[in-house]
């Protein structure tokens, strides 16, 4: 039978899957809301076209043959990616004028803000909520649905989600000015950090989880907290009133450093840096306002990747 090389229709493709399905050419044509004599056509026209035997016609029915359950499991994964494409359509149409954001303390603080601005200069009718949480919290309501886009800082390995590194993140260590590390001669050692009780964001928090990889990463483990706080503001504060020493990202004290309410203390020979990631479902296609977003902090497009100025933006 000669194959001449053109893609078949949709409807016919689905029309051969339901007859596989249903077991019955009559049963397949009234799926399809046509005569059994149209269905009967449309298979010989497909199986025309592709250039195999699709089913066996016997008195007894259809049955198919061996070809016939190759192109059916080609056909059943065409058709589920053309109607996953219909439904991330419609989510486009339908997302189109919201885009629910969720992110970490430090983005949401220092770097949404101007992104935001300069994507609704982009879209001015697309709206913008924008929700502040931990870097778990963001993974689960990202992961759940509840969000379109998320914004983390932690250290830990995303499996579930894409992830697209849209900025690096330096971590200090700072002191109110009064403090005794702020007149040592040397740099604070990891071991003297991992024994002092520091202000520390709480559990789930990025800025905590880096701390915890990097001391046990040196084979240390921190000593209980002196006070663990729900905001990076709150860690601030306490700082600024003689708590203790905090490590919190650079991003987030740079107002404090300025006016010299905080001070930076070097760490013995370590820079500990993370790079803050988006990150939005593997399930569902990204909304039209979360894909215009990602594409102005730079996600390639399909099939390539690019570069900018201080590195590689990678998806995962």
């Amino acid at each position: 039978m000669p194959w001449t090389s053109t893609a078949p229709s949709f409807a016919d493709l689905e029309l051969f899957v339901a007859v596989l399905d249903t077991g019955s050419l009559s049963r397949a044509a009234t799926v399809q809301g046509i005569s059994q004599p149209a269905a009967s056509a449309r298979l010989r026209g497909l199986e025309r076209r592709l250039g195999v035997q699709l089913l066996d016609r016997t008195t007894a029915g259809s049955t198919p043959t061996a070809a016939g359950l190759g192109v059916a499991e080609l056909a059943t994964d065409v058709l589920t990616a053309m109607s996953r494409l219909l439904d991330g359509v419609g989510a486009l149409h339908a997302d189109a004028e919201q885009l629910r954001v969720i992110a970490s303390y430090t983005t949401a603080e220092h770097l949404l803000p101007r992104w935001l601005s300069e994507f609704h200069r982009a879209h001015p009718d697309v709206g913008t909520e924008l929700r502040v949480a931990n870097s778990t919290v963001v993974e689960r309501e990202v992961r759940d649905g509840h969000a379109d886009l998320g914004f983390v800082e932690g250290p830990q390995r995303i499996t579930e989600l894409q992830t697209l590194d849209v900025a690096r993140d330096e971590l200090i260590v700072v002191v109110a000015p009064d403090h005794p590390w702020n007149r040592r001669r040397s740099p604070v050692t990891m071991r003297t950090l991992a024994g002092t009780p520091l202000v520390v964001r709480e559990t789930g928090s990025g800025t905590r989880e880096t701390l915890d990889l990097v001391l046990g990463q040196h084979g240390l483990t921190a000593v209980p907290p002196a006070l663990e706080l729900g905001s990076t503001v709150a860690v601030k504060s306490a700082v600024i009133a003689g708590v203790g020493p905090a490590v919190l990202s650079r991003l987030a004290v740079e107002g404090e450093l300025a006016t010299g309410r905080l001070v930076v203390v070097d760490l013995e020979g370590l820079a500990i840096e993370r790079t803050l990631r988006a990150v939005w479902s593997k399930a569902t296609v990204p909304s039209a306002g979360a894909l215009a977003l990602l594409h102005q902090l730079g996600l390639p497009s399909p099939g390539r990747r690019t570069r900018r100025p201080g590195g590689d933006r990678r998806v995962q």
